[in-house]
């Protein structure tokens, strides 16, 4: 029998993957929107064999894998072992990515994953008031539902970059922040909390720009700095001085300009709709339904 040669010197075709060491044609889903200081992706997958992921260290930070539903596994593999993971819905894995990265996984998924810089991190505690964070606790397949529930409002943002205001965006990154530096981060000492309240200029200053930008694509940032303030204390201010967030704000004044537009009855609702900073009709009518219980064009009836 003859033996068959093999050609040594052709290197091996490896097939493209995400930043995350997951092979492209294995995602039926890939995601991504960028917030305030996080980059936010969905990755899912139908295919129950995908074998071993491999990535190695950077400098990127850290990122934390929130699971939406069960029946994944994972065999993780370190320097001298390895360890297995089950993840249910809400299950969570926190991983920095300055280690290299190497795992069996097994079963469909579909992960939103969260990416945060050293320098995000940082400055992400520092508004907290937790300065002196610079990493996040190692997590693998822990389950946590306020987390879990946080990131899951950014879905529809996800699926529909082009109907997801900057501005909502920016705060849910902010709040999911805060949230991660005070649950996992690593300090050497609680900070107590102190009460915050926008000044009267500030608070002037900030609902202008807001209402200057009623379609929301100013940032939370740019209002921020134009208070003089940092990201985090603003949100924070603001709610405690309107008891509302900034978004929640600009909604409440979206939906008034648009009672007062739908007064006139000529001016059509994809114009009210336009005029008062939303996408489309569409998501006129369903932020003016669940703000005031009924539609837009039922509203100007009983009017």
């Amino acid at each position: 029998m003859g033996l068959i040669s093999i050609d040594h010197t052709k290197p091996v075709q490896l097939k493209p993957t995400d930043s995350f060491g997951c092979p492209f044609d294995k995602l039926y889903k890939d995601q991504s929107v960028v917030g305030a200081d996080i980059a936010f992706f969905r990755k899912g997958s139908r295919d129950g064999h995908l074998q071993q992921v491999e990535a190695p260290a950077s400098d990127r930070g850290f990122v934390v894998g929130v699971s939406t539903s069960g029946g994944h596994s994972r065999r993780v593999f370190h320097e001298h072992h390895a360890t297995n993971h089950a993840f249910d819905r809400d299950a969570i894995y926190i991983r920095d990515l300055s280690d290299h990265y190497k795992a069996d996984l097994g079963g469909a998924f579909d992960f939103l994953l969260l990416q945060i810089s050293p320098a995000s991190l940082e400055r992400i505690a520092a508004e907290a008031e937790l300065a002196g964070v610079n990493s996040l606790a190692a997590e693998m397949a822990s389950k946590d539902v306020v987390l879990s529930n946080l990131a899951r409002v950014l879905i529809p943002a996800l699926e529909s970059p082009e109907e997801a205001p900057q501005l909502f965006v920016d705060q849910m990154a902010t709040a999911i922040g805060s949230y991660l530096v005070q649950r996992y981060g690593k300090r050497s000492a609680p900070n107590t909390p102190r009460s915050r309240k926008l000044s009267r200029v500030q608070e002037t200053r900030a609902k202008s720009l807001l209402l200057d930008n009623l379609d929301g694509e100013i940032s939370v940032l740019d209002v921020a700095r134009a208070c003089n303030l940092s990201r985090g204390y603003f949100i924070q201010a603001f709610r405690q001085t309107t008891g509302m967030t900034p978004y929640q704000w600009l909604l409440n004044e979206r939906v008034s300009r648009a009672r007062e537009l739908l007064r006139t009855p000529d001016i059509s609702l994809s114009e009210v709709a336009i005029s008062c900073g939303f996408a489309d009709q569409s998501h006129f009518t369903r932020v003016f339904t669940s703000l005031l219980g009924t539609t837009p064009g039922n509203w100007r009836r009983s009017c």
